[in-house]
């Protein structure tokens, strides 16, 4: 299984990032639709698209409007948006007002219900409640021989809850808008420092992090530095745009 990142910084663009979307294009799915979801064009493998919504703002949910683009020549039956009903509506109602954009995209908006979804290849996504101005939502997914989880847009909670809901994944795609002296900054704006995400793999005993979601504001190929925390927890990389890791 291939995990695409197709876009690791948030709130807006910069010259080496797009803002966040992840894909995973044998099984039909994306995580947010974020600047960087163009980039999924080129990887469709399916004939149904699945769009998992963290949450509504606009640096994760504007590439929904690339989809006219997306979808142009391509033999896609479907495409599900899928996420919180309170997040879907505040998308449909501004971002596709016809103020704003003119043509809605063929989609089918599917609010989360129950406490899990079926995915394809016997897997199982579940999500849970993240603080951040607005809420957002962490996921996970488990299939029978692997399992990985997406917590963006969140400070980091060492609670029993949330370490229980990744603990033991093999992969972990934790956001890290902050490098360390940020803190109170990313406690205003709901978001992570790099030490904090540190002790929460290590924590979790999950078994790879991979961070995203970096500061715009910074271009540099090294926004944060896992090497400084390697003591704490030292299988810890930074993801890139288009990175793609083998699950």
């Amino acid at each position: 299984m291939k995990i695409h990142l197709l876009g690791t910084t948030g709130y807006h663009p910069n010259n080496r990032r797009q803002t966040s979307c992840v894909m995973i294009p044998e099984l039909g799915i994306l995580f947010d639709a974020g600047t960087g979801v163009f980039r999924a064009r080129d990887l469709i493998e399916t004939s149904s698209l699945q769009i998992f919504m963290t949450h509504a703002h606009a640096d994760h949910s504007i590439g929904l409007t690339f989809f006219l683009d997306i979808l142009h020549e391509k033999e896609v039956d479907s495409v599900e948006v899928i996420g919180e009903q309170v997040k879907l509506d505040a998308i449909r109602e501004h971002i596709f007002s016809e103020h704003i954009f003119p043509v809605m995209p063929p989609f089918t908006w599917k609010p989360l219900t129950g406490d899990s979804h079926e995915l394809p290849e016997s897997g199982k996504l579940t999500w849970i409640q993240q603080e951040h101005p607005g809420g957002s939502l962490g996921y996970r997914a488990d299939f029978p021989d692997r399992s990985f989880a997406l917590l963006t847009d969140t400070t980091v909670d060492m609670s029993d809850s949330k370490l229980d809901f990744v603990r033991g994944v093999d992969l972990l795609i934790h956001e890290c808008n902050f490098p360390d002296g940020f803190e109170n900054a990313a406690q205003i704006t709901g978001h992570s420092c790099l030490t904090q995400v540190a002790e929460f793999s290590r924590a979790a005993e999950v078994g790879m992090t991979v961070l995203t979601h970096f500061n715009a504001l910074d271009e540099s190929e090294l926004p944060v530095n896992p090497e400084s925390v390697k003591e704490i927890f030292d299988k810890m990389i930074l993801a890139e745009d288009q990175m793609v890791i083998e699950l």
